[in-house]
């Protein structure tokens, strides 16, 4: 792949360089901690994996980290798995959220959007009122830290409330969000048991109300260890017999009081996609979580007192809770309830306009989606306050950068980032004072040593390989729930390079430093020796207007041979006639390679994806391979299973 260094989409001022958070900060480290003073965000990074205590050192002391316990070392293992982070040091992270009530009580905490999109705002007093109410409710239910505390909400104030009321007691929030079936909760819920269930009792997508009464008296019966339910009428119904009341318990003024738990307490408990089994539980710390979402949203977004951080999200995503921890940082936090197209495709930017968003965070399939439905964003909308849009979820494709630039605004930062769940942050993405080139990501993270390395684990440069991380970071997990002996964290992604996070992406780290995401590793597509991300494929082949979305698989034959399958999901009225097949052989010639031309171009009914909007490779690829439904794929963890038929009866009819 080639990455000679073209011209950059987007080159930040210098007023903008000068006044981000990240040049003061590495202004200030250098005076106090002997970080490089020149050599701009490069020499910063190497300070920052070379000198890995003192840069997080640095974190604490400069976002005013408040210990009330001092820590004895900053890192007292590096080991992975098992680094032990800060030690004898004791915080509270709903503490640190609520911080800028003491400062700017009457200012907006949160901007609490739904389907008709008419803002309304939660003061920094309010919230930390009603977070005191509940927090005092909780200890009365006799809940304790450790315990679990589950919520089944939509995105909506209550739920950012209920996570740090949990905090504050030092319970361990989980939650999921209402359009997931009985199945999948009870899926991730069971395995943590759950003393606590805020529900609500429905929620509104599409313009259409959905009733989730029974769901929940299914999760009721089915999750024993409940001790309370607490019912949430976002559709007015009356609670069910047995349930508290949300109002009784968030009407108090009560001043709130943060338990101080350590450093490595367990905060909340997210879960991985589950695609081929039981959903991976993965735990992360209270204090691992502050201080890598301070500087990933404070020096990496860039986010401060004036900014208002959208990201369009669900509580079933790991983005929502990055989305609360904005409020470490002093921000207003906009929570948007309802569908991501409606009424019409362009709603986000609309929520965008109506909440004077300054970082403004959505998928990869969204923007492209808008490019394909011909969205004029900066032509029809107010974007002015909008500085940064950000995406995730997938690779952004190149032409995904181009339409940003040139719909929205010219001087526009676009930072598509990546990172995973496994550690509720971001690998590489958003840097404040870097150019942006077209479908890269500006840099690796700080702290975050992150490489790209052959099958033999040697570092490569400009060339494609497995994305590693070679020392320890602090939200990397504690734990997975019921994994006593640790061996499923560490066949997850320790079993490839002991030692070393191995994560499941390709990737390459180009010579200027920036990354291009290729894929899933374990989805790779290899024709005679040449390995490529499926990334690449959908990339090229969702240029045609005529495909509204593809899926591509490899596989290795019993004789040998390899059989490449594309399946295209084509926009309405389209057909797969000759004409467009040739044009999809040409488009992966002209742009990828003659190898990657796929064996069979076949039309579906529908790409399945997760829960979380991800299309699903390796579960549909051991469907091909002849493997039964019921063993190929964790059902509740499937947007649509329907979809799964058809390629269970492709596979019938091959074999």
């Amino acid at each position: 792949m080639s990455t000679v260094n073209p011209q950059p989409l987007w080159q930040p001022d210098p007023e903008r360089i000068a006044h981000a958070q990240i040049t003061e900060f590495q202004a200030w480290a250098a005076e106090h901690h002997g970080a490089p003073g020149e050599g701009g965000y490069a020499a910063l990074h190497r300070w920052s994996v070379d000198e890995l205590d003192t840069f997080w050192k640095a974190v604490t002391e400069w976002f005013d980290v408040r210990f009330s316990t001092p820590y004895t070392r900053v890192l007292a293992d590096r080991s992975m798995p098992g680094a032990r982070w800060f030690p004898g040091a004791t915080l509270n992270y709903a503490e640190h959220a609520l911080r800028a009530a003491a400062t700017r009580p009457d200012e907006p905490a949160l901007l609490c959007v739904d389907e008709t999109q008419e803002p309304r705002p939660v003061t920094w007093s309010e919230l930390r009122r009603q977070v005191g109410s509940l927090a005092a409710e909780l200890r009365a239910l006799g809940v304790r830290p450790g315990d679990r505390v589950s919520g089944y909400l939509p995105n909506i104030p209550e739920a950012v409330v209920a996570l740090l009321a949990t905090a504050a007691v030092g319970g361990v929030w989980t939650s999921c969000a209402p359009d997931f079936g009985a199945r999948s909760v009870l899926d991730r819920f069971q395995q943590v048991e759950p003393v606590v269930l805020f529900t609500v009792d429905g929620y509104r997508y599409g313009g259409k109300e959905h009733d989730r009464r029974d769901t929940v008296a299914e999760l009721r019966r089915e999750l024993p260890t409940l001790r309370a339910v607490v019912h949430i009428p976002l559709l007015g119904t009356a609670a069910p017999e047995g349930a508290a009341e949300w109002p009784a318990l968030t009407n108090a003024n009560t001043e709130p009081e943060f338990e101080q738990v350590p450093f490595d307490h367990p905060l909340w408990v997210l879960y991985s996609s589950g695609t081929t089994g039981l959903p991976k539980a993965i735990v992360q710390s209270q204090g691992g979580i502050l201080v890598e979402h301070l500087k990933q949203l404070g020096l990496h977004c860039d986010l401060g007192p004036e900014d208002r951080f959208f990201w369009y999200t669900s509580t079933g995503w790991m983005m929502w809770n990055f989305l609360v921890s904005g409020l470490l940082t002093g921000t207003t936090v906009v929570l948007y309830d309802g569908s991501p197209g409606y009424p019409g495709t362009g709603a986000q930017w609309s929520v965008a306009e109506r909440t004077r968003a300054t970082l403004y965070g959505t998928s990869a399939a969204y923007v492209m989606a808008c490019r394909k439905a011909d969205i004029h964003p900066g032509r029809d909308h107010d974007l002015s306050r909008v500085r940064c849009v950000a995406t995730t979820g997938s690779p952004l494709p190149p032409d995904g950068f181009r339409w940003l630039h040139d719909e929205v605004r010219d001087d526009l930062w676009i930072a598509s980032v990546s990172g995973g769940t496994d550690v509720c942050s971001c690998f590489a993405g958003a840097v404040p004072t870097l150019p942006v080139h077209i479908g890269e990501l500006q840099a690796p993270g700080l702290g975050t040593d992150l490489q790209s390395w052959d099958p033999s684990g040697k570092p490569m440069t400009d060339e494609v390989g497995e994305l590693v991380v070679t020392n320890p970071m602090p939200s990397m997990p504690i734990y997975f729930w019921n994994d006593p002996d640790g061996s499923r964290y560490r066949d997850s992604y320790f079993d490839t390079y002991p030692g070393v996070w191995r994560h499941g992406d390709w990737i390459t780290v180009t010579s200027r430093g920036s990354v291009i995401i290729h894929g899933r590793s374990d989805s790779t597509l290899n024709r005679q020796g040449v390995r490529m991300g499926s990334a690449d494929i959908y990339e090229a082949v969702e240029r045609l207007p005529e495909i509204r979305e593809s899926l591509v698989i490899g596989i290795e034959q019993p004789d040998g041979g390899y059989w490449m399958p594309l399946f295209v999901h084509l926009a309405p009225g389209a057909v797969l006639d000759e004409a467009l097949l040739n044009r999809i052989k040409q488009t992966i010639r002209e742009h990828l390679s003659p190898r990657h031309i796929p064996d069979e171009i076949i039309e579906v009914p529908g790409v399945p994806h997760t829960l979380t909007g991800k299309r699903i490779e390796v579960p549909v690829k051991r469907l091909l391979q002849g493997t039964p439904l019921e063993k190929a794929v964790n059902p509740g963890s499937i947007d649509n299973l329907d979809l799964l038929h058809f390629y269970e009866d492709l596979a019938r009819k091959r074999s």
